[in-house]
């Protein structure tokens, strides 16, 4: 099983890129981020067209998260985080796909900070590493995949005074990602790639493409019960480079 995430920055935008990529790759399973639609807008049939099942959450021009999968449904187990009835911003899906049980995320990204939406980011993934201790009882095959807003260290990260008040990179962030690991989670682009920055993430301003001045955003965890099954994990960086593209790359883990 390969099982990618995308952060697509639009995926109405970027339908054709997606299509593309997805032709190419043949990804089994893939978790989109920021689709920035209504749920009217979703181009489910395209998507079917191109062999993929799909669910979605979205929100507009805001946020939302969708669920691919080949040849098969998703069959939807969450369509929110648990922990905040009052919170209403699209970031988050559950689905079981071929007997693995798949989360896609879209972690907030706190900016500026501090601030409430910086405290937004922290509440929510206090409620993230609560709801992964409940999936590990289970028991079950379980992956968290996503754009997490999360450059956990300074190795993911490239040299730069400029990031140093970003919300992505503050201690108290890294420390809660940091919590999650020490559950037992595996981050598998890290685990098979130690020595490698990985970027998965080039902002438009500056030339950082160009420049290579990218960083780790977008993350892959392997609950302990499957991480013996991960064989490869990469970034299909070039795909960052086409035109029209999404700042971000997508990241994917082959299972055995």
């Amino acid at each position: 099983m390969k099982v990618a995430t995308f952060n697509i920055n639009g995926v109405v935008r970027r339908l054709d890129n997606l299509l593309e990529w997805l032709r190419e790759a043949e990804p089994d399973v893939v978790c989109l981020q920021e689709v920035k639609c209504h749920n009217s807008e979703f181009p489910e049939r395209a998507l079917e067209a191109a062999g993929y099942g799909a669910i979605w959450k979205g929100q507009g021009a805001h946020h939302g998260v969708a669920m691919l999968a080949r040849d098969a449904q998703p069959i939807e187990t969450r369509r929110s985080l648990p922990g905040d009835d009052d919170d209403r911003e699209a970031r988050y899906l559950e689905a079981a796909v071929e007997g693995v049980l798949i989360a896609c995320l879209y972690a907030p990204n706190g900016n500026p900070q501090p601030g409430p939406k910086f405290d937004y980011k922290l509440a929510w993934l206090e409620r993230l590493i609560a709801h992964a201790a409940s999936l590990l009882e289970t028991g079950l095959p379980v992956l968290l995949v996503g754009d997490y807003n999360v450059v956990p260290t300074d190795f993911d990260l490239y040299p730069s005074r400029s990031m140093k008040d970003n919300a992505l990179v503050q201690p108290a962030p890294r420390a809660k990602y940091e919590r999650l690991l020490d559950q037992g989670w595996t981050d598998a682009l890290r685990s098979l790639h130690p020595d490698e920055p990985m970027y998965t993430f080039w902002d438009y301003l500056r030339d950082a493409w160009k420049r290579d001045a990218g960083m780790r955003l977008d993350h892959l965890l392997l609950c302990p019960a499957i991480a013996d099954r991960l064989r490869e994990a990469s970034v299909d960086r070039d795909v960052r480079g086409r035109e029209k593209a999404s700042d971000h790359a997508p990241a994917w883990i082959r299972l055995a």
